[in-house]
């Protein structure tokens, strides 16, 4: 009756829709980092190794646009005679950079000291002071920043490096197999040689300080410039982020550049012996260039771990005193009577006995240590005299008294 109601009332009945499900998709996962870079140690370049003929007095400081490139390994020979100082092993500036080579050389006079070579990051040029002799009593003086300096001229040819990557301030090259171009902040004095033992660096960070008292000096508007004296060690610390294997570093180096030299490199960067004997003369600038060798290849071989501080070695021994043992087991002797022997000595096992039956002669192997001293006395031994008959020879002496008696 209601539907013939709504029927005949025109009334329209609607069905609500159903409402459209609703699925939920999760977000796409953030994508990784990319993966920091690794550091790929170039190839090392050849180098120009030379001996350089040392200036008497603190030469002129240069300016040149580009830093110095990573040490390289030298390990010094022992002290030749009472007095001589090691000098060299450090990029010295030949119209490039080029490598002086260590060696031991007396002082031209008495009383003369070595001054290291002085390398400062100055407005993005170095200031670079060569190694020299200096009378005593003379201290060596920093260039001041009011001093004008000109850039010097490379040689024909030469391609330019990269600046000196660092803070401002006084430095000496990075250890080798760093990345080139990169500088290591150290006190005024400090021989380039103590950075030899130090882990690579990538990124600014190593840094070395002295372990003793220091004196500043006046002018304090030069970043790490000071005076230093009785300098024993220096410490070199670098955080994670500046080394090559990503692991902080610091350790403690003998300041003498002959000791810091011959400790244990993380890198052998070898650096190559100088064809020619003959120095050649400290760069002047305006003078005529001189004549260098050819560029020679650098031999490089990365250290699975940093061994100990290098000592001397003892005397080496021969061959024959290190395969011995030390007490050596006595050696057995054939005995003067096999028969004796053979009822002395013990009965043998049956693997003693097949060793035995396998080779003529018993040896060591063969023969017991107690068997060997047995055999050894029975050979020093004197023989027992034949038996004798005691009776009988007190017969015969009773005999020739009554024979003497008679007579």
């Amino acid at each position: 009756m209601l539907a013939l109601a709504a029927l005949s009332g025109g009334c329209t009945v609607y069905e609500a829709p159903r409402p459209a499900a609703r699925v939920y998709v999760a977000p796409p996962p953030p994508s990784p980092p990319p993966p920091a870079a690794v550091y790929v140690e170039p190839a090392p370049q050849p180098v120009v190794s030379i001996y350089v003929e040392p200036p008497v007095l603190q030469p002129p400081p240069l300016l040149i646009g580009w830093a110095p490139p990573p040490m390289l390994v030298e390990t010094p020979t022992p002290l030749p005679f009472a007095g001589a100082v090691w000098v060299g092993g450090y990029w010295v500036w030949e119209g490039n950079w080029v490598w002086a080579a260590g060696r031991w050389a007396p002082p031209p006079q008495p009383n003369y000291v070595w001054v290291h070579p002085y390398y400062e990051n100055r407005n993005g040029a170095v200031v670079f002071i060569t190694g020299h002799w200096s009378p005593p009593g003379v201290a060596f003086v920093p260039p001041p920043l009011s001093l004008n300096l000109t850039l010097v001229t490379a040689s024909v040819g030469v391609v330019p490096g990269p600046r000196p990557i660092g803070p401002p301030g006084v430095f000496v090259p990075p250890p080798p197999g760093s990345r080139v171009g990169l500088i290591v902040p150290a006190p005024v004095g400090t021989p380039p040689a103590v950075v030899t033992s130090a882990a690579p660096v990538v990124n600014v960070g190593m840094r070395i300080h002295n372990n003793t008292t220091i004196n500043n000096n006046n002018n304090t508007q030069i970043t790490n410039v000071t005076n230093v004296t009785n300098v024993t060690n220096v410490t070199i610390v670098a955080p994670a982020n500046a080394t090559a294997s990503g692991k902080a570093f610091e350790s403690a180096v003998p300041a003498q550049a002959h000791l810091a030299a011959a400790m244990p490199p993380v890198v052998h960067a070898v650096a190559p012996v100088p064809v020619s004997a003959k120095p050649v003369p400290a760069f002047v600038p305006g003078r005529a260039p001189v004549s260098l060798p050819p560029p020679q290849p650098v031999r490089t071989a990365a250290a699975t771990s940093v061994a100990a501080p290098a000592t001397r070695p003892a005397t080496p021994t021969t061959t024959a005193s290190v395969s011995a043992p030390v007490n050596p087991p006595p050696v057995a002797t054939m005995p003067s009577n096999p028969a004796a022997a053979a009822k002395a000595a013990p009965a043998s096992t049956p693997s003693q006995a097949k060793q035995a039956a396998a080779s003529p002669l018993p040896g060591p192997a063969s023969v017991r240590h107690d068997d060997a001293r047995t055999h050894g006395e029975q050979d020093h031994k004197p023989k027992n005299p034949p038996h004798r008959d005691k009776k009988k020879e007190e017969a015969e002496g009773k005999d020739e008294h009554k024979e003497k008696k008679s007579e």
